[in-house]
């Protein structure tokens, strides 16, 4: 029995950095492999035009998404020691500006590790769910003319690559993620990725069935990284299957 086509919006990210939050812990800010949850609807609610404020539309997206990631490579780790001067703890006070802070009358000096992903490349597979208020063919459109500036994770992190997001049809998650996009460099010297280990992993969320089926060599954890709440910075688990394949060249 063939299964049943459905529709998906794919893209590609890449660029010189990227950085995908996990759970922080002191001063030190980690870096996960792959896009999170979080970064990738925050990816699609910065292309609409959805401020961090508005946490009605903020939920809806989120509960219409489902999100899944072809990673060819996560790139190399960058780490990087900060050094920051911040005003000392004080009932009420309110630092509008980063000028106000640095005029308060005492500052300290805070210390962080900030990490990074260095050329890694991702693809992106959406799928939506339920009878929300975003399209997919809405969301391809805001990619293509985003509202504000996107960015991979932090602003500090600049896309390398047009994201080509388009609106496919497929009979399987796999199938939607092994879409071919057109080479970022002419000379097609891209390929590498491909030639050194020749393995690249999936991950995607809900149901295993969303997937081809396989037997065995599927990893599944639950990481924290669905947004609950941005302005409190809270998030929910969600189950992650991923599984490391031979890629097809």
């Amino acid at each position: 029995m063939r299964s049943v086509m459905q529709d998906y919006l794919v893209f590609r990210l890449h660029g010189p950095m990227a950085s995908w939050g996990q759970a922080a812990v002191g001063g030190d800010r980690h870096s996960g492999q792959q896009p999170t949850r979080s970064a990738v609807i925050g990816l699609l609610s910065a292309a609409l035009g959805i401020t961090r404020d508005d946490s009605a539309q903020l939920g809806l997206l989120g509960q219409q998404v489902r999100i899944a990631v072809k990673q060819y490579t996560a790139g190399s780790l960058l780490r990087d020691y900060h050094t920051a001067q911040m005003p000392s703890q004080k009932k009420g006070a309110v630092w509008a500006t980063r000028k106000s802070e640095l005029q308060a009358e005492k500052l300290n000096t805070v210390l962080s590790n900030r990490d990074y992903r260095c050329d890694g490349l991702w693809v992106v597979a959406v799928s939506l769910v339920g009878d929300g208020p975003f399209k997919l063919e809405q969301l391809q459109l805001a990619l293509l003319k985003p509202t504000f500036l996107l960015y991979l994770g932090r602003k500090s992190c600049p896309l390398a690559a047009p994201l080509q997001p388009n609106v496919l049809k497929a009979h399987d998650l796999k199938h939607a993620l092994d879409t071919v996009f057109l080479p970022m460099l002419a000379d097609a010297s891209e390929q590498y990725w491909l030639e050194v280990g020749g393995t690249v992993t999936y991950f995607w969320e809900g149901e295993l069935s969303s997937f081809p089926a396989v037997k065995r060599g599927v990893f599944t954890t639950r990481p924290w990284d669905d947004p609950v709440d941005r302005k409190r910075w809270q998030f929910a688990q969600r189950e992650l299957h991923q599984i490391t394949l031979q890629e097809s060249i």
